[in-house]
C-alpha cells in the first residue's frame, strides 16, 4: 500500500479473500511504503465497511481510504432506508461504481467479502479498471504475483473456516517472504453467520520460508554469526 509525498503512499501489499464452507476469510500484510521507506509496519489493510462486509485494501493508501469511507457512508444510507443490512453483493457493486466511474483517478484495488443471508459468505475481486468479479477466492497486491502457483495447487472447496485461515495466513506469510513491498504482520478477518472474528499473527511468529533468515535483534548479530571463515593466507 502506497502512501503519495511524490512515490504514492502505496500498500505495495499483499491482500486475500477466501470462501469456505459457511463463510469467508480475509487476510492481509501490513506495509505501508513511500517508494523505498516504511511509513508504516502495522497498518490495517481489511476495512469495515457494515457489520457484515469487509473490504482489503491495495493500491494507493489514499485512494482505497477515500473509495471505503464512501461506500461505507452509502451502505449506512442504505441499511437505514432498507431496514436491514446490506449484502455483500450490493457493497460490491457500490464500489465496482466508484472505481469505474472514477478510473482515470484511481490506483486502487479492492477485495470485498462478507456474508449475507441471502447468498451465504461471497469474495468479489473489484481490480484497477473497476470491474467486479465474483470469485472463490481472490488474491491482490505486488505480493499476489507470487502466490497464483500456490493458490493454484492449495485451494479446494468446502474448506472449514480452520483450513481457510491457515491458507491464508500461509499465503500471506509465503508472499511476505518474497516480496519485498510486503511485511509485517499478518491481520485476518473472518465473516460467517455468527458475527466477525478478527486474529493477528505477529511478524516474528510466522514460518520462515526458503533461505529466510531467523528474527535477529541487532544487524551485529548476523555479521557475528558464524560464516565461512575468511581464506587464510
Amino acid at each position: 500500500m502506497d502512501l503519495n509525498l511524490d512515490a504514492p503512499h502505496s500498500m505495495g501489499t499483499t491482500i486475500i479473500g477466501v470462501t469456505y464452507n459457511g463463510g469467508v476469510v480475509l487476510g492481509a500484510d501490513s506495509r505501508t511504503s513511500t517508494g523505498m521507506y516504511v511509513a508504516n509496519r502495522a497498518s490495517d489493510k481489511i476495512t469495515q465497511l457494515t457489520d457484515n462486509v469487509y473490504v482489503c485494501r491495495s493500491g494507493s493508501a489514499a485512494d482505497s481510504q477515500v473509495v471505503s469511507d464512501y461506500v461505507r457512508y452509502f451502505l449506512h444510507q442504505h441499511t437505514i432506508q432498507l431496514g436491514q443490512p446490506a449484502t455483500v453483493k450490493v457493497s460490491a457493486n457500490l464500489i465496482r461504481m466508484l472505481a469505474y466511474n472514477n478510473k482515470n483517478m484511481l490506483q486502487t484495488g479492492l477485495i470485498v467479502g462478507g456474508w449475507d443471508k441471502y447468498e451465504g459468505g461471497k469474495i468479489y475481486g473489484v481490480p484497477l479498471g473497476g470491474t467486479v468479479v465474483e470469485q472463490p477466492f481472490a488474491i491482490g497486491g505486488s505480493g499476489s504475483s507470487y502466490l497464483y502457483g500456490f493458490f493454484d495447487q492449495a485451494w479446494k472447496e468446502n474448506m472449514t473456516k480452520e483450513e481457510a485461515e491457515q491458507l491464508v495466513v500461509k499465503a500471506v506469510s509465503l508472499a511476505i517472504a518474497r516480496d519485498g513491498a510486503s511485511g509485517g504482520v499478518v491481520r485476518t478477518v473472518i465473516i460467517n453467520s455468527e458475527g466477525v472474528t478478527r486474529n493477528f499473527y505477529p511478524g516474528d511468529k510466522l514460518q520462515l520460508w526458503h533461505e529466510e533468515l531467523e528474527p535477529q535483534n541487532s544487524l551485529l548479530d548476523i555479521l557475528n554469526a558464524a560464516g565461512p571463515e575468511p581464506m587464510a593466507i
